[in-house]
């Protein structure tokens, strides 16, 4: 378990951020730029030593204001990747990966580097430099060298910040690929939500330097802190699913979500996966009595658990069977299907965004990347 209860004042910026995340897991920071999720990050790891109150992994603690307790940035055992992938510009691929080795000499760690190296793709890159490195192979790099530290907890600090979509989309499978088979937990910064939506397993809103509104993704993503971060379009329900089948005929892949059924492209989705689906607000029709003769295909049984009034419409919360979805439409449509709490619909999904390979759950944890333990002492020698 990581456990904060931290506070820091920096002129009139006053962070006071307390909560609790299961390990192994991915801990989600989302905010709006400015909200102090770095702030929080550099507190965790150490490196902002004007913080005051309690941070502790695992009942180990690194943080006690009270007991006079500060543990070193370098002692936490943290692992750090910033929006800077922060390469020796000097060193090979390998240079740098070794930079980060605790002890590269050992056959344990040669078996360590070896695996880092399979499991992020980065043989081709070895004998490179990082000048002729694109973005997002660069910031691969950069979690190869963190992963060698054998860290205990791997901060990554908006890692995809300063990538293009094409580089973003490029290292998040990596990402994805570290969550499922590591059991090293991570806190993971952002201020996009679809990358939240696609690697966490808690999320943590932040604004103005507080913590409002935590949870596991699909509570999060209807939150009404969430709402005013993202705006009306990307406004949705996240929720877990698992493949049933998978139609080699039409590429489709059934999907079991509540007490219904959806059906999406099959693309790298097999049978008896659990598979994360978002279904954003606009793209929801809702109708009082049973469609037939539609082209929307996706349809899903429920009832209206309430109605929020807003500017722009109404804002409908929808049970499909232990599942919650959210649906706008205008206060005239309202009146006119006379929708009230109680009242039975059929939602009609337009789109969905499936957000990837949802994390093991408890009973089935993420197994270490058989990681050998070696010695403590390092050799910081670079191979360049």
């Amino acid at each position: 378990m990581l456990e904060v209860n931290v506070s820091l004042r920096r002129g009139a910026f006053d962070l006071q951020a307390s909560f609790s995340a299961p390990t192994p897991g991915v801990t989600a920071l989302f905010g709006r730029s400015g909200c102090g999720k770095t702030t929080l990050v550099n507190l965790i790891a150490g490196l902002a030593r004007e913080g005051q109150g309690r941070i502790a992994l695992d009942e180990e603690v690194w943080l006690d204001s009270n007991a006079g307790v500060r543990v070193s940035a370098e002692r936490r055992g943290v692992g750090c990747v910033f929006q800077d992938a922060r390469l020796f510009p000097h060193y090979s691929v390998r240079g740098n990966l070794l930079y980060g080795a605790r002890d590269a000499t050992s056959t344990a760690g040669a078996q360590r580097l070896d695996e880092v190296i399979g499991l992020l793709d980065l043989a081709p890159l070895l004998h490179r430099r990082p000048g002729g490195l694109s973005g997002g192979e660069k910031q691969r790099v950069a979690l190869g060298r963190a992963l060698l530290s054998e860290p205990r907890l791997l901060l990554l600090d908006e890692p995809l910040a300063s990538l293009d979509a094409a580089r973003r989309d490029e290292v998040l499978p990596w990402l994805e690929r570290l969550r499922d088979h590591l059991s090293v937990p991570m806190v993971f910064v952002s201020h996009q939500f679809e990358d939240v939506l696609r690697l966490a397993t808690q999320i943590l809103v932040m604004d103005a330097g507080r913590i409002v509104a935590s949870g596991d993704v699909g509570s999060v993503s209807v939150s009404p802190a969430l709402q005013a971060i993202v705006g009306p379009d990307a406004l949705g329900a996240v929720l877990e699913g698992r493949v049933n089948a998978v139609d080699a005929d039409s590429d489709l892949a059934e999907v079991a979500l509540g007490d219904g059924l959806l059906r999406i492209p099959a693309q790298g989705v097999r049978a008896g996966q659990r598979l994360r689906v978002q279904l954003l607000a606009r793209d929801l029709i809702l109708a009082v009595q049973e469609p037939h003769g539609l082209s929307v295909r996706n349809q899903l049984r429920g009832r209206v658990s309430a109605i929020e009034s807003t500017d722009t419409g109404d804002l409908l919360r929808i049970d499909i069977g232990g599942h919650e979805v959210l649906a706008r439409i205008t206060h005239a449509a309202t009146d006119e299907l006379q929708l009230q709490a109680g009242s039975q619909v059929w939602v009609l999904v337009k789109a969905v965004q499936a957000g990837g390979h949802s994390f093991a759950t408890a009973s089935h944890r993420p197994q270490r990347y058989n990681f050998t333990a070696v010695p403590a002492a390092a050799s910081k020698s670079p191979v360049r």
